[in-house]
């Protein structure tokens, strides 16, 4: 028989206590019974079974383990793919302090809400990026995330399509993937202003391979201008103030169609912890299963056996002192 934990100043305190408390009690009875001139031996009676209930319990506490159990042990997961848009419009300030800082802020509790998960990070704006492969390492998701900026990629304009297609495949290609296509997970993180032409037919394909995709407007309907690395405003061709505005409604339409959940962020909004539970619900796929041996911890024949004798211990009575 092995102990889970050691005897410790717990276990010690409660021993000195017991002990303090009957040598009193031991001390007043036999201190009587000489006054008495009486027989006092079957005091001890008593204190052989309050100490055997004692011990009883201070070894189940202990957590004694002996036997041998087999167990299986199963690891569930995910597969989480995050597109972040990183154009130009992210570095507009509606959504204080930009929209990508908010972003990369929130990201991170996304992160630690799923460390038994796959988390991967594509970025794109016209063309997409592997910024994070899929990966358990969540102090590598961390650092990509933090490093994300709106110069990692051209700024000729957002489109849907090309992180979509790399989805897709960095889903279906890695190794070690889960099977079952309803455990993988795209998220599209962007304020909504679409210019590509191919998002129709890669959402097709999402649709097709039962991926769900759940998407995550950042931004509001006001809109903001747009800063320079020079501090300034950027402006059209006429010399007009450009104003980038969320577009909540082509979000809405990619994930109704993929049987998945539109969020939003802005000043006033933040459903990222909406998100978050909306992904808990989806079904993890058996990644593996191993049947271990593990020692099986015996603490309640030892309690069962304390409650016994603690039972024992009030219906029976001995007198203590004889007269």
């Amino acid at each position: 028989m092995t102990l889970f934990r050691s005897f410790g100043w717990v276990e010690g305190m409660f021993v000195g206590l017991f002990v303090l408390a009957y040598g009193l009690y031991l001390f007043r009875i036999i201190r009587i019974s000489r006054s008495l001139h009486t027989p006092y031996g079957t005091v001890f009676i008593k204190l052989i079974l309050r100490s055997a209930v004692l011990f009883l319990i201070i070894v189940s506490i202990l957590g004694p383990t002996f036997g041998d159990a087999r167990r299986e042990i199963k690891s569930v997961g995910k597969d989480i793919m995050f597109c972040v848009d990183l154009s130009k419009s992210m570095d507009a300030f509606d959504v204080p302090p930009t929209r990508l800082e908010k972003i990369k802020f929130e990201m991170k509790k996304v992160v630690a809400a799923f460390n038994s998960d796959r988390l991967g990070v594509i970025i794109f704006s016209s063309e997409a990026f592997m910024q994070c492969p899929l990966t358990y390492d969540q102090n590598a998701l961390n650092l990509f995330i933090e490093t994300m900026n709106t110069s990692l990629v051209p700024g000729s304009g957002t489109d849907f399509g090309p992180p979509l297609k790399m989805a897709l495949a960095k889903l279906d290609e890695e190794e070690g993937a889960i099977n079952q296509q309803k455990s993988k997970v795209i998220v599209l993180i962007s304020d909504g202003e679409d210019f590509g032409e191919e998002t129709k037919e890669m959402l097709q394909l999402v649709e097709e391979q039962g991926i769900r995709l759940f998407t995550l407007g950042v931004g509001t309907e006001r809109g903001s201008q747009i800063t320079t690395p020079r501090g300034g405003y950027k402006t059209d061709p006429q010399g007009n103030p450009v104003v980038t505005k969320l577009n909540a409604g082509s979000l809405k339409d990619l994930a109704s169609r993929t049987d998945g959940q539109y969020f939003e962020i802005n000043e006033s909004r933040n459903d990222v912890n909406k998100l978050i539970n909306a992904i808990n619900k989806i079904e993890g796929q058996v990644r593996d299963a191993r049947v271990v041996d593990v020692s099986a911890n015996r603490y309640f024949y030892f309690l069962t056996a304390a409650l016994i004798l603690l039972v024992l211990d009030v219906l029976v009575s001995v007198r203590t002192v004889r007269i």
